[in-house]
């Protein structure tokens, strides 16, 4: 789900090339990044190669100096320094890419994409930023979320028509949304809770159009059924579902439009969850709001925050990320801290008790980024000096 947002390395480089075509900067590869896992895995999400929870962290073979990571509902999927993507898990709908609906319980290079500088995951769809600014998308369709125009699930990548000069993408639970060069955000997919963010709340949406009234944006995010945007002047806007007070905005209502989430300026990260959302601050603190009954605000309660707040007992944080109810965040130094739901052992502390407050995670300090999903984590390490 995730998710993820927190890609500002995500530059552009040069400007426009020719008829709308963005060059986007490569990722810097992790000299000798490794992925590894934690939580559940029946189905094969763990990268384990066998169907099995743990809740201690294991090592997925396969890629190789990974630059960057993401977790979907049950699958996972990882970028290489080679610009190559790879995926396990469920693979219902075709959700790996790989040609089939089989699971995938060890890691699997995707054919027939090259060039990716960033990957993404919504629940059952997966996303691949190429160099030249064009996305390309595979599995679950109902409602348009791969934005090709029809309903038809696709088993292996495809590209987005009509949608170029792209920067960074997210995704939610069914829709997608992409942030272009000029600052201006679109968005296809599910939309009955505003997540298309135009004004109205369509069933589906097969096509990529303009989310309104944004200008300025320099990152994007998703949660389940609502999206974030962070702009250039470190403020946040959000849309979609607000049952929670996800939106940041005080209320609950759900919103089409989007809306300025109170209380969150010097922002230089945003990540969201299935019903929570957070915002990492240029001095490094962290902002969570909206659901918290499982601990995914890290504030000490289980009540929701309809406005963004503090976490407290932190120290610096430089990056952080979300699984469906539980948050992680990384430390400038490497280090990992997390709180939310554990009843799988996603939050890396060797138990199954869920934690409202921040739990430092003894003995790491190589995290590069985190990811997480249905109730695993997924990170992506260093080697330790």
């Amino acid at each position: 789900m995730s998710t993820l947002v927190r890609r500002l390395f995500l530059a552009i480089v040069g400007g426009c090339v020719a008829a709308s075509v963005v060059a986007v900067s490569p990722v810097a590869a992790v000299d000798g990044g490794t992925v590894w896992t934690v939580g559940q895995g029946g189905q094969g999400q763990l990268g384990s190669g066998v169907r099995a929870d743990r809740l201690v962290l294991g090592g997925v073979s396969g890629p190789q100096n990974v630059a960057e990571i993401d977790g979907g509902r049950d699958h996972a999927i990882a970028l290489d320094g080679a610009g190559s993507v790879w995926t396990w898990g469920n693979g219902d709908y075709g959700t790996l890419g790989l040609g089939s609906t089989k699971d995938g319980l060890a890691a699997a290079k995707v054919p027939g994409v090259a060039g990716v500088v960033q990957v993404e995951t919504g629940h059952y769809h997966s996303m691949a930023l190429r160099s030249d600014g064009t996305v390309r998308v595979w599995g679950r369709n109902h409602l348009g979320q791969l934005g090709d125009g029809t309903t038809a699930d696709r088993l292996s990548p495809i590209r987005v028509p009509g949608l170029s000069a792209v920067t960074n993408v997210a995704a939610g639970r069914d829709f997608s949304i992409a942030l272009l060069s000029n600052g201006n955000v679109r968005a296809w997919g599910g939309g009955v809770n505003g997540e298309l963010g135009n004004g109205t709340t369509p069933v589906s949406r097969p096509t990529p159009a303009r989310v309104t009234g944004l200008t300025g944006v320099k990152a994007i995010a998703g949660g389940r059924n609502h999206a974030l945007a962070l702009l250039n002047d470190g403020t946040v806007r959000a849309w979609g579902m607000n049952s929670s007070g996800q939106l940041g905005d005080g209320t609950r209502t759900n919103r089409s439009l989007p809306v300025a989430v109170r209380g969150v300026s010097n922002a230089v990260a945003i990540t969201a969850g299935a019903g929570h959302s957070v915002a990492v601050l240029a001095d490094g603190r962290v902002l969570t709001w909206g659901e918290g009954g499982l601990g995914q605000l890290g504030s000490g309660s289980g009540l929701d925050r309809l406005t963004a707040a503090p976490v407290a007992g932190v120290p610096a944080i430089r990056t952080a990320d979300c699984g469906r109810d539980h948050t992680m965040l990384v430390t400038r130094d490497g280090q990992l801290w997390t709180f939310g739901a554990n009843d799988v052992g996603q939050l890396v502390d060797g138990g199954t008790t869920n934690r409202r407050t921040p739990f430092h995670v003894p003995g790491i300090d190589d995290v590069v980024e985190p990811g997480g999903g249905n109730a695993y984590t997924v990170l992506l390490r260093a080697p330790s000096a």
